[in-house]
C-alpha cells in the first residue's frame, strides 16, 4: 500500500493523529447545524476517504470544525497496517472518552481499516465508541447517526465489489489549493502474507476514467496545480465500459489526466512491481507534467523471503523493474517500502536486503519491523520467530543505510535547478517557501515579491541535507 507530498506514506506515523477540518465560520445556519471533527491516520486513501466522509456529512447538515472540543460528532479514521497504529487509536480513545463524559451526547466514530477488521468488538468490549462504520459503508452514515441519536450503537461493516465513492465530490479538508487526493480504485487482490488490507478494504474494482478526468480538471479549474491518483494498486487498476466494453489500463488513465493541462501536475501511489508495465514508464516519459518519481516497494531484498510474503515477484524480477525505470525515465527517483524482520528471515537475507536498497539507490523508503497482523496468511501459516531485538537491529541498519542514501542522492541535486510547484511557506520559517520538485523532493527557498502557493518557479540547489534541498529562485 502505499504517498502527496514527502511526509504523506503509505503507512504514515508521521501525521497519525491530525485532524482535518474546514475553517469554522459563525451565521445563523450554526443554530441547526451539528459539528464534526475528524482525525485521519494511517496511508494516503484513508486521508482521501475522510473527505468522502466530510462531503456525505455535508449533505446532513453536518459542519466541519478544527476545535474537538466544540464536535457533536468526533471520527477517527483508522489503520490496521501494524499493531502499533491500532494502539495508537485505542489510547486516543480513551483521552476522547473524557470529552464525552464532559459533553454529553457527544457521539464517537471509528472508521475505516480497524473499524473493518474489529467490526462489532469495537461496540462491546472497548465501549468507547457508538459508531463503527467500515471503508465501503460511508454513504451509510446519515442512517447510522439517526439511530445513534435515538439511543441505538451503529455498525456497518458491509464490503462492497462495487463501491467506488465515484460521484461524490470531496470536500478538501486539509486544502492548501495547490494538491489533492484522487481515489481512482478502492481495494485491493494482491494477498501478501502480511497485509491486512484485501479483509478490511475487500477486492479491487476501479473508478469510471470520465469521472476521474473530470474530478482533475474540475479541480484544476479551481486553482489546484497537482493530483495524486490513489490506489492500493494503481497498476493493476482497470475498467471496462459496459456498452462499447472498451478497456482502459492505468497507462491509459494517467495519459488521459495528464492531458488535462500541461501546468496541471500528476502523481500516483502506489506501484506493485509485478503489475508495473513499460507502458506507463514511456507515458511518463512523454508528458513533462506526470511527476518523475515513482513509489516502488521492494519490502525484501531476499526472493525466498518474497515467496513467503507472497508478493509473486523474485529479486531479479524486482531489479528488471528497476532497470526498466533508469531505461526509459533516466530522470525518476524511485522509493520503497521495507519490512525488518519477516517470519525465518536470516542474516543472509537481511543483506540481501540491504544490497538491494544500495543497488536501486532509493532517494527515501518507509522503513518497519514486522509485525504480525491477526487473520493474514502469515499469521495463520508462519511462525513470528524473530525476536524483538534482532528486528531493531536490522532495522536501525536499515534506517541508517537509507539515511546515508537519502544524503547522497540530495548531494547529487546540489548545483542542479529544477521546477518547483510553490506549496506554502516552510514549516520553519514564513520567510521561506517550500514545494517539491519533478522528483518528490521537497525543496526550501527564500521568497520572492509576487510569488504565492500554486505557481511554478525554478529554483537552484546550493545546499541540502538527508531530508531536504535548499535554494533559490533563478530567471529560467
Amino acid at each position: 500500500m502505499n504517498p502527496i507530498v514527502s511526509d504523506i506514506k503509505t503507512i504514515d506515523e508521521s501525521r497519525q493523529g491530525e485532524a482535518f477540518y474546514l475553517p469554522d465560520t459563525e451565521d445563523i445556519n450554526d443554530i441547526i447545524l451539528k459539528r464534526f471533527y475528524i482525525e485521519s491516520y494511517g496511508c494516503q486513501m484513508n486521508f482521501s476517504d475522510s473527505e468522502i466522509v466530510a462531503s456525505i456529512l455535508s449533505e446532513c447538515r453536518y459542519k466541519p470544525t478544527q476545535d474537538i472540543e466544540k464536535a457533536n460528532l468526533i471520527l477517527l479514521n483508522t489503520c490496521s497496517i501494524r499493531e502499533k497504529a491500532e494502539e495508537t487509536i485505542r489510547k486516543r480513545l480513551r483521552t476522547i472518552d473524557k470529552i464525552k463524559i464532559s459533553r454529553p451526547g457527544t457521539m464517537v466514530g471509528i472508521l475505516g481499516c480497524m473499524a473493518e477488521r474489529l467490526k462489532q468488538s469495537l461496540l462491546e468490549d472497548e465501549k468507547l465508541v457508538d459508531l463503527v462504520v467500515g471503508p465501503d459503508a460511508y454513504r451509510d452514515l446519515p442512517r447510522l447517526l439517526n439511530q445513534v441519536e435515538d439511543g441505538d450503537k451503529g455498525i456497518n461493516v458491509y464490503l462492497s465489489r462495487e463501491e467506488t465513492y465515484a460521484d461524490i465530490s470531496p470536500v478538501r479538508l486539509e486544502s492548501n489549493g495547490v494538491t489533492a487526493f484522487i481515489s481512482i480504485m478502492r481495494g485491493c487482490d494482491n494477498m501478501c502474507s502480511f497485509c491486512v488490507v484485501p479483509f478490511t478494504r475487500g477486492r479491487e474494482r476501479s473508478r469510471d476514467p470520465f469521472t476521474i478526468v473530470s474530478e482533475a480538471s474540475h479541480l484544476f479549474e479551481r486553482g489546484y496545480r497537482e493530483v495524486t491518483l490513489l490506489g492500493q494498486n494503481v497498476d493493476s487498476y482497470k475498467w471496462q465500459h459496459p456498452e462499447t466494453h472498451e478497456t482502459y489500463s492505468f497507462a491509459r488513465l494517467l495519459e488521459q489526466v495528464a492531458n488535462v493541462h500541461p501546468d496541471l501536475r500528476v502523481r500516483f501511489s502506489t506501484s506493485h512491481p509485478k503489475d508495473m508495465t513499460d507502458d506507463v514508464l514511456h507515458v511518463m516519459a512523454r508528458h513533462e507534467n506526470i511527476c518523475k518519481y515513482i513509489h516502488l516497494p521492494v519490502q525484501s531484498g531476499s526472493s525466498r523471503v518474497l515467496s513467503l510474503m507472497n508478493r509473486t515477484y523474485d529479486r531479479e524480477w524486482y531489479k528488471n523493474r528497476i532497470e526498466a525505470i533508469r531505461q526509459i525515465v533516466p530522470e525518476c527517483a524511485v522509493s520503497s517500502d521495507i519490512i525488518a524482520g519477516f517470519c525465518t528471515e536470516t542474516d543472509e537475507d537481511h543483506k540481501e536486503t540491504l544490497s538491494m536498497m544500495a543497488w536501486a539507490d532509493y532517494c527515501m523508503s518507509y522503513m518497519f519491523s514486522y509485525s504480525e497482523r491477526p487473520g493474514t496468511l502469515a499469521a495463520r501459516k508462519y511462525t513470528d520467530d524473530i525476536d524483538e531485538d534482532t528486528k531493531k537491529t536490522r532495522l536501525s541498519e536499515i534506517i541508517a543505510l537509507q539515511r546515508q542514501l537519502s544524503a547522497e542522492h540530495n548531494a547529487r541535486d546540489v548545483g542542479k535547478t529544477f521546477k518547483v510547484l510553490i506549496e506554502g511557506d516552510s514549516r520553519k520559517s514564513e520567510s521561506e517557501f517550500k514545494g517539491r520538485n519533478s522528483q518528490n523532493k521537497m525543496i526550501v527557498f527564500p521568497k520572492a515579491p509576487g510569488l504565492n502557493p500554486g505557481n511554478y518557479v525554478h529554483v537552484f540547489i546550493e545546499s541540502s541535507n538527508s531530508a531536504t534541498l535548499l535554494g533559490r529562485i533563478v530567471t529560467n
